[in-house]
């Protein structure tokens, strides 16, 4: 690839008791210098696995060389990259017995093929803490992991893709009454960014 190489970034809306989403905020502070290369397009996905799932077809079918999906993880203190989509999918309301398979037929996993050790690496080169996951959870985050490697295999795509966790904002703990680890947003941008020109500058 190159730096005219086609990206899409997706973010979540906000959910739950979060007024807003760390994921979305990173995003909105990225466009405030956005980079010229490579060709970026972003969208904003709702918290709901239906639409994530109808959004995903669509947006996968413009072949994007590369796919960043972005979404908040309360309680890390650190990016996340992650490296496996599980054929897994249920909500915080279910047990963990009462999940089921997101594709039936489909295959167990699906793993990245983008070099998140050495993305890890670079962003941790510049003083940014991170690193590679191997267990993106069983909720909407590893869903659109999986979901998208799985469009990628039935459109017959040469996409890469990986779903990158993002620590809650400064911000958004303002108003907590207890301790819960965060990275300021213009951090979190600061790596998108970074993995931005990896892209860019990749073969």
């Amino acid at each position: 690839m190159s730096a005219s190489a086609k990206v899409l970034i997706t973010a979540f809306d906000a959910y739950d008791r979060w007024t807003s989403n760390a994921s979305w905020l990173a995003v909105m502070e990225l466009t405030r210098r956005l980079p010229t290369v490579p060709r970026i397009t972003t969208r904003r996905y709702p918290v709901n696995f239906q639409a994530v799932r109808e959004r995903l077809a669509t947006d996968l079918a413009a072949n994007y060389d590369f796919v960043l999906h972005l979404g908040q993880a309360p309680g890390l203190g650190r990016i996340h990259l992650e490296a496996i989509g599980i054929n897994v999918g249920g909500n915080s309301r279910q047990l963990p017995d009462e999940f089921g398979v997101l594709e039936p037929g489909a295959p167990v996993a699906y793993r990245s093929q983008l070099p998140l050790n050495s993305w890890a690496a670079k962003l941790r080169g510049a003083g940014i803490p991170s690193q590679v996951s191997y267990h993106a959870g069983t909720f909407l985050c590893n869903a659109t992991m999986f979901l998208t490697h799985h469009e990628i295999a039935k459109q017959g795509l040469n996409t890469r893709a990986t779903f990158v966790h993002l620590p809650l904002t400064c911000q958004q703990i303002t108003g907590e009454r207890t301790d819960i680890a965060s990275l300021p947003v213009e951090v979190s941008a600061a790596a998108l960014h970074i993995l931005l020109q990896e892209i860019a500058n990749a073969d």
